[in-house]
């Protein structure tokens, strides 16, 4: 009888254990699958609160398969920037962080995954694993973006030089462009001529040159020092004859590097990736005429990119323009 008591005793405390167990894993189960969804999510959120533009852009022009790793790409790079911004010049944060990250690639292009990341480098790691190959556009286009983003930590606080200013823009432009050809038509071949990388070269002068007063307020300066020395002016000078004679001079070049970027993007094949060119260069076009119109006296402030209902005006004009655009590269 005793005996039977004792089985009865171990028998439920070892049903009870397991009911445990299998609550356990199931609130395990859970916090998994909310923390899977966050991650599914975060991407998009970060995206479309950033840009309006790229997120409309990823969701109706990059390849269905790819969408969410193009999401992760903004997302991750965008967080990146807005944590170095948020960091004081001096502070060794930022080296710090900057040093993590590249940690971090290195890591997972080693197929070494780290499992001590927060919520937004998953996204780096998420998007890594989606093709760990070292040969491609994924792969090219985190190589110079992680390059652009460590020279904007080094250059903070400090004059650059004009090979200086080429090569940030040659990173930059490479970055972008693969970017592009990788999330968009990757089926496709695309051209590898001359002008592969004109246009978002372009659209980085225009960047810059929009960005002056913003950039020279957290510490950065757009214009090479060794023009500064010759002309004898410092990089607040906005108003100075020599300061607005170079941005005419990276005006004209812009608007030679865009129009050599819609030839190049004639001979691109796939036409939802000839859209999203044409539409980048746009975007950035008009910041070109408003900087003319003012004699070439840089602004504090330029407009905004356009609300929803205009782009999609702009996308229609686009998509009609473009559908006969192609021309296959000779």
């Amino acid at each position: 009888m005793q005996n039977d008591s004792v089985k009865t005793f171990r028998d439920r405390f070892i049903h009870q254990d397991d009911d445990e167990t299998q609550r356990g894993q199931h609130v395990g189960k859970t916090i998994l699958d909310r923390d899977a969804k966050f991650r599914a999510t975060l991407p998009v959120a970060i995206t479309k609160s950033a840009s309006t533009q790229t997120y409309y852009i990823i969701r109706y022009l990059v390849d269905r398969e790819r969408r969410a790793d193009a999401y992760r790409a903004y997302a991750y790079f965008r967080w990146v920037d807005d944590k170095l911004d948020q960091t004081p010049a001096d502070n060794i944060e930022r080296s710090t962080f900057i040093e993590r990250q590249l940690w971090l690639v290195d890591r997972c292009y080693n197929g070494d995954w780290p499992d001590c990341t927060s919520r937004e480098e998953h996204m780096l790691v998420d998007l890594v694993r989606s093709n760990p190959e070292q040969a491609g556009g994924l792969h090219t286009y985190i190589q110079h973006m992680m390059a652009v983003i460590a020279f904007d930590v080094k250059r903070r606080g400090r004059l650059i030089s004009a090979d200086e200013l080429a090569e940030y823009s040659l990173h930059l432009a490479t970055s972008v462009t693969e970017a592009l050809h990788y999330f968009i038509g990757h089926n496709d071949e695309s051209p590898h001529g001359p002008e592969r990388y004109l246009a978002v070269t372009a659209a980085h002068i225009t960047h810059m040159l929009r960005d002056t007063c913003e950039d020279l307020a957290a510490g950065y300066f757009n214009i090479p020092s060794d023009y500064l020395a010759a002309s004898e002016i410092g990089p607040d000078c906005l108003a100075s004859e020599p300061y607005k004679a170079w941005v005419k001079r990276r005006v004209e070049l812009a608007h030679d590097y865009f129009e050599a970027g819609k030839n190049y993007l004639t001979q691109v094949k796939n036409l939802r990736c000839r859209l999203a060119g044409y539409a980048y260069i746009e975007r950035f076009e008009g910041v070109l005429t408003t900087i003319e119109q003012d004699g070439y006296l840089i602004k504090s402030s330029y407009p905004q990119p356009k609300t929803l209902p205009a782009m999609m005006s702009t996308m229609k004009s686009l998509i009609t323009r473009s559908a006969g655009f192609y021309t296959p590269p000779t």
